[in-house]
């Protein structure tokens, strides 16, 4: 680019959904349609009928008439509108040329001889009597070029947040923001925020035909000023203000503007992480992930309940997480949402970082932190639908830009929220830039794609009538699908290490095979599946599981068609499905106990895990996201207990390579005890890449010990008891196998070698091999 830096490379509005903040006073009268641009000239120079139309926020291309004009050979002729001005001169060569005010709203012209395009500030007077001095936006050239502007339709690239937004950089030396915007239906765009009283008339934007975006640079702003974009639409209604789609940064909510921010690298400490992370193959590693919202995993009651700050979760959350042996922190939705109610879910600032709990700044230094203490983090990202707020992205231009204008395509009806148009090149442009940005500018280690279903298919949630067949009569979303491909190609590509997950709740092939096999190209996908099952059989009473034993073994039937993780998220401890404790049958001990031998049998399962906030020390009551979790619950030594099951089940997990490196092949894996269900057993063998990385997994769902419970085992020597989710320090009856016993050479269940056990009441039971 020409004259600029390299950093240029590359519920309800403000009052309440009205066009600008209350305490603004409206602009002058404008013409209740659109005119077409007034003659910008006349032999004597600025054409009345332009100065009228800039002044009635009408003019559609307001450079033509503001800034330096050349109107003979050695005069130009500057104009700016300066509502705030007492009186303003123009400053330029050393000389000082004063404006004379041709519109009584404040629409200055200045003359000043010479040969060349003057180089000038502007020298204001306000009705304060304070005098400041500024570039004129008007007196710069623009920083874009038309390569910038095509390269917005090519999805997978990072362009969309090096050239739109608010970039901070130099542009002929000079210090300042280049405001870019897509919004190829507006007849007018303007820059308004704090530091022009929110005056439309002041900043209005220089329009890229071929491509639709406007763009503006404007000297002198400062880091941390609030703005919007004021825009007619195409019949010439003004909107409300819009937010920045692009917006590097936000207001806290209620508050809804965005903040000036630029995309300065942060300052990082990561190296190591960074270096090593693209080297390991996560389908092979151990992943254990502790999904966390961040808004109510702990508060500050003694300052009004209000929420822990980034820096503070870095210094209480992370080290917590390293204790408790999880590989990565999983957020609920962190980009800018106007709802608390929505957790994250109904996104306006899709590059935002919540303002809630601090600054970009303060976001990536919490990032910094888990990666110093070796914890991955990944965001729960949400490109299936985007709020209705006045504010957002909802008919961004005066149409429907980034939605479908059709309800049976751009609307959720389950949700009330707007679908994105993937077929639009733009909007799938911006969404996988927003991949890539998290993953590249913050250094995250994955992203959890939610609501995978909804995209993929067109009739979701619908009745007949209610949705559009593609153009071969089907239901496939056939351009989620290609968005959904691209954005996988493009984040594996750019972020080596990293990972994506969809949470998708069907059936559809391939999801996490590799799109040059025809799949989408996820790394992984979540096992809804094993969840439900598992969960129904678990809350059965024990005398009744017999009958649905198959919940425990069906999902192995699938178990190796994808690259699985098995989720207990937020989704099952919310709307009146109570807590993971809460789900337990029988009375207080058998509930903890029945818990704690879950736990065993999902990690010994094949499949990564997730586990919500609360779980691992069993929250009683429903997750709440307006209260702060439930600590004072680990005085009690039942809940201690579970806490301590999940802190020793990731620690041995981590350091048992048969509990996780063949966790998508079905080599991995081998079943010993399958068909019990009248004593409601189960046990199979895991199987690492070597011949003695074996641990047997063995639970038994009946309240009944059973002693003389023989097994076979794929080979001979010492298994030792490395878990039992009954031990004594867990809160359990202690029945067990004093530490382990060797395999003796009696045939069982197909095997040459088996073990005698003693099997605990409901508990479950992982013995390692040791040679």
């Amino acid at each position: 680019m020409t004259g600029i830096d390299e950093k240029f490379a590359g519920k309800a509005d403000l009052a309440s959904g009205a066009a600008r903040p209350a305490d603004v006073p409206p602009l002058a009268p404008k013409p209740a349609a659109p005119q077409e641009p007034a003659r910008a000239e006349t032999p004597k120079g600025v054409h009345p009928d332009a100065i009228a139309a800039v002044m009635a926020g009408s003019h559609g291309d307001p450079f033509a008439v503001l800034g330096p004009h050349q109107i003979d050979p050695k005069t130009w002729e500057v104009r700016a509108v300066l509502p705030e001005a007492k009186s303003a001169a123009l400053i330029t060569g050393g000389r000082s040329v004063p404006f004379e005010r041709r519109h009584p709203d404040g629409f200055h012209v200045a003359r000043v001889e010479g040969e060349g395009r003057p180089l000038y500030e502007i020298e204001v007077e306000g009705w304060d009597g304070q005098a400041r001095r500024r570039y004129d936006p008007y007196g710069f050239g623009s920083s874009l070029e038309q390569h910038d502007i095509n390269a917005l339709r090519e999805v997978g690239s990072n362009v969309v947040y090096r050239v739109l937004g608010a970039q901070a950089g130099k542009l002929d030396g000079i210090d300042g923001f280049r405001f870019a915007v897509w919004a190829p239906n507006a007849r007018r765009v303007s820059v308004v925020g704090d530091f022009n009283d929110w005056d439309g008339r002041r900043h209005p934007m220089r329009l890229w035909q071929d491509g639709g975006v406007w763009e503006l640079f404007v000297p002198g702003l400062e880091i941390g000023a609030h703005y919007k974009f004021e825009i007619r639409g195409p019949d010439g209604s003004l909107l409300p203000l819009k937010a920045d789609p692009l917006a590097f940064a936000a207001q806290k909510p209620p508050e809804t503007a965005s903040v000036l921010q630029g995309t300065s690298e942060p300052t990082w400490h990561d190296k190591a992480w960074m270096s090593t992370r693209g080297a390991k193959d996560p389908r092979h590693s151990a992943i254990s992930i502790y999904e966390v919202h961040l808004g109510s995993w702990a508060r500050v009651p003694d300052e009004g309940n209000r929420y822990l700050t980034y820096r503070e979760l870095a210094a209480r959350l992370i080290p917590y997480v390293k204790e408790m042996g999880f590989t990565h922190i999983e957020m609920l939705p962190i980009t800018e949402f106007p709802f608390d109610g929505s957790w994250g879910y109904q996104p306006v600032s899709l590059f935002a970082p919540t303002s809630r709990f601090g600054t970009p700044e303060d976001f990536a230094a919490f990032v910094n932190a888990a990666h110093e203490a070796g914890i991955g983090v990944m965001l729960d990202w949400v490109p299936g639908h985007f709020p209705l707020d006045a504010h957002g992205l909802g008919q961004f231009d005066g149409t429907h830009l980034y939605e479908h204008a059709d309800p049976r395509q751009g609307f959720h009806q389950d949700w009330g929220t707007y679908i994105y148009n993937f077929g639009r090149a733009e909007v799938a442009t911006f969404l996988a830039a927003n991949a890539r940005f998290w993953l590249e500018h913050y250094h995250l280690d994955g992203l959890r794609v939610d609501a995978v279903a909804s995209m993929l298919y067109l009739d979701y949630s619908r009745r007949a009538g209610e949705w559009i067949p593609n153009q071969y009569g089907g239901n496939e979303n056939l351009d989620a699908i290609h968005f959904l491909r691209k954005t996988n190609e493009a984040t594996y590509s750019h972020a080596p290490g990293t990972i994506t997950v969809a949470e998708e709740s069907t059936s559809w092939p391939g999801v996490s095979h590799p799109t040059y096999t025809g799949g989408l190209g996820f790394g992984f996908k979540w096992n809804m599946g094993w969840m439900h099952d598992t969960l129904q059989f678990i809350s059965k009473e024990p005398i009744h599981r017999r009958y649905h034993h198959h919940d425990l073994t069906f999902g192995l039937l699938y178990a190796f068609s994808e690259n699985f993780i098995l989720p207990l998220s937020h989704d099952e401890v919310v709307h009146g499905k109570g807590s993971m404790l809460g789900k337990m049958p029988g009375d207080r001990w058998q509930k903890f106990a029945n818990l704690r031998a879950y736990y065993g049998y999902m990690w010994g399962h094949p499949g990564k895990k997730l586990l919500f906030m609360g779980g691992e020390f069993g929250q009683e009551r429903e997750w709440n996201h307006n209260q702060s979790l439930d600590w004072h619950l680990l005085d009690d030594p039942l809940h201690r207990g579970v806490k301590d099951v999940i802190r020793d089940l990731n620690h041995l997990y981590q350091t048992t390579p048969a509990l996780y490196a063949r966790d998508a092949e079905h080599t991995g894996f081998q079943w010993l005890v399958a068909d019990d269900q009248d004593n409601s057993v189960i046990a199979w063998a895991r199987k690492g890449a070597e011949p003695n990385q074996i641990a047997i997994v063995v639970a038994n769902f009946t309240p009944v010990a059973r002693k003389g419970y023989r097994i076979g085992v794929p080979a001979p020597g010492f298994y030792r008891e490395a878990f039992n989710s009954d031990a004594e320090g867990y809160g359990g009856s202690n029945v067990g196998n004093m530490g382990g016993l060797h395999a003796e050479a009696t045939a069982s269940h197909g095997q040459g070698q088996s073990l005698d056990l003693t099997l605990p009441p409901l508990g479950t039971m992982i013995f390692v091999l040791e040679i």
